[in-house]
């Protein structure tokens, strides 16, 4: 015996209790991967936003210098004191330097510098390199050539890791009106000018913000080291050129922005620190009521299955349908202990009459089986020897792309044709085995046959009986298309009628034939249809004929069903085939 109790109450708690906890693990696994994938959204478009917003502030400060310098270089007063140095001119420049510093305090010097060594700026003491002619030096070329902000320390020194001495330098030439060289302003904006807008970047515990040049240069990071070690340097290339989105395996969100009117890229790297504690504390939330809920369900679930165990004292109203002729009864011997003496008994009146039923049941469906395999077996090779011998001809006349295609089709009509030795196959099958059929058959008559195939999709999977429609098309080749003088077309068409039924329609407009007359041949079998299928059909002429089409609808789905067809000599044949819904 089972070491585990037989109480019926007993195993419908356990099993209700395991199918409560595998739904509550399933709803919540659903629930988590759902929230957290919003959240996730959310903390990534928090980020890409943050990340612009500085980007953008960034943006809008280096376009607002470069307008201040442009003001100074294009200032008349600026041309002017190069062009034709006087006192007045100078302190005219100098007071628009002045108003230059007052407006940013973040400007640390303004310089103006003529070609030849000429300069005025808001520092008296300039530690820089000047000569006659400025064309010879580098650092002034180099000026001339860029309007893009770079980092730098003061004053062209050594670059050195105090952040306080370290300026963003922009710089815009001065020009005549003929367009010629007078000179460059110098802007040198304090560092912590552009610090400002990053380092309240909230990126979590493990994430930074960084900005590189094209050139692969560091203009920014909040750690001064990556300024001169070179793996450092090495990593945060390597996060540009390959990490960008949200990275799962690391749990971190890389977004770039462009910063326009710069050679800049701003990099923020977030480690979604507060995407990671909310899914624990989801976690936790979600752990806490499950097991509250199935706690619950382990109370509850003795008092439901012992209401469930009161049908079975019903037993006696089943053993008196037994006795009535009723089958559809039947006591599991596994229920509870008061109920198995009577579950045995009454277990022992039906099973002799329930296997006898089922001996008749199989009777039943092998001889339907026997039936329908005699009639599919009717089908006769004279198709395929017709088609062997087109490909054949065709290849004989070196028209090898027909005789690929006619062959290629064959190999797929029989394919349908199998199905894999089931006795069914969907209307989509069906549908494409007519038509590699009349792809065959046009191969063989050339232009004297035309056919057009139409069918609704939404009845693809509906299943029927296979090898229905080949039949008639190929009557309707046979006995009309090829009968008329001049090209004729065959029409398949499949659809719903007007009481939803399944309705497939052949129709050909060749000689056609008087329905009235029923064709016989002497010693062959003609294939006509019974008075209730319809009108009469020409006898078959190989191939699957009407007549097992007719009987195999019949064996399917009942005597009302089969093969219509009605023909008018001169004007074409229509078969009609319904199935019900």
């Amino acid at each position: 015996m089972s070491r585990f109790p037989r109480s019926l109450q007993f195993r419908i708690s356990w099993v209700y209790a395991l199918i409560s906890f595998v739904t509550i693990v399933i709803m919540g696994a659903v629930l988590y991967v759902g929230i957290s994938r919003v959240v996730l959204n959310d903390s990534i478009r928090s980020s890409q936003m943050a990340i612009s917003k500085s980007g953008t502030l960034v943006e809008m400060y280096v376009e607002r210098l470069k307008v201040l310098s442009t003001l100074l270089a294009h200032n008349p007063q600026t041309i002017q004191a190069l062009s034709s140095p006087t006192q007045n001119g100078e302190q005219g420049v100098l007071q628009f330097i002045d108003t230059v510093l007052t407006s940013d305090p973040n400007i640390k010097s303004v310089i103006v510098v003529g070609k030849e060594g000429y300069v005025l700026s808001n520092e008296k003491k300039l530690n820089m390199t000047r000569s006659s002619d400025m064309m010879n030096e580098p650092w002034y070329v180099a000026a001339i050539n860029s309007s893009m902000p770079a980092l730098t320390s003061a004053r062209m020194q050594n670059f050195s890791m105090d952040k306080n001495n370290w300026v963003i330098s922009m710089s815009q030439e001065i020009k005549d009106a003929d367009g010629g060289n007078l000179g460059v302003v110098l802007l040198d904006i304090e560092y912590r000018g552009i610090e400002s807008f990053l380092n309240d970047l909230d990126l979590g515990k493990q994430g930074f913000a960084f900005i590189i040049n094209s050139k692969g240069g560091i203009v920014y990071h909040k750690d001064p080291a990556y300024f001169t070690d070179a793996d450092k340097q090495a990593r945060l290339r390597d996060i540009v050129k390959t990490e960008k989105g949200y990275i799962p395996s690391q749990n971190r969100l890389v977004y770039q922005t462009k910063l326009p009117g710069t050679d800049w890229t701003l990099v923020g790297v977030n480690s979604l620190d507060g995407l990671r504690q909310i899914r624990d504390q989801l976690m936790r939330s979600i752990a806490i009521v499950g097991i509250g809920l199935l706690l619950l369900i382990l109370a509850a679930a003795p008092f439901l299955a012992k209401g469930i165990t009161r049908p079975i004292h019903r037993l006696q109203q089943a053993m008196a349908k037994m006795k009535s002729g009723s089958l559809e009864v039947s006591v599991a011997e596994t229920g509870l202990t008061e109920v198995q003496g009577l579950a045995q008994q009454f277990n022992a009146t039906v099973l002799e009459v329930r296997r006898l039923m089922r001996e008749v049941e199989a009777k039943e469906k092998a001889l339907r089986g026997y039936e329908l395999s005699v009639l599919h077996s009717q089908i006769n090779p004279h198709f395929l020897y017709n088609t062997l011998d087109t490909i054949v001809w065709m290849a004989e006349f070196n028209e090898s792309d027909r005789v690929i295609s006619t062959t290629k089709a064959l190999a797929k009509f029989f394919q349908l044709s199998l199905s894999g030795g089931s006795e069914t196959t969907t209307i989509e099958s069906e549908m494409n085995h007519a038509a590699q059929y009349l792809f065959i058959q046009k191969e063989r008559y050339g232009e004297k046959l035309q056919y057009r195939i139409d069918w609704d999709r939404e009845l693809s999977e509906r299943v029927i009986p296979k090898i229905i429609l080949q039949p008639l098309i190929e009557n309707a080749i046979y006995h009309g298309i090829r009968e008329k003088d001049g090209p004729g077309l065959v029409e398949i068409r499949c659809g719903r009628d007007g009481d939803g039924n399944v309705m497939f329609i052949v129709r050909d407009d060749g000689v056609g034939f008087d329905p009235s007359l029923r064709l016989k041949r002497k010693g062959a079998e003609a294939d006509e249809l019974p008075d209730s299928a319809g009108s009469l059909a020409p006898p078959k002429l190989g191939g699957v004929g009407i007549r097992n089409v007719d009987d195999r609808l019949k064996l399917y789905y009942g005597p009302e069903y089969g093969v219509r067809i009605d023909s008018r000599p001169g004007e074409g044949t229509t078969a009609k085939i319904v199935i019900p819904h």
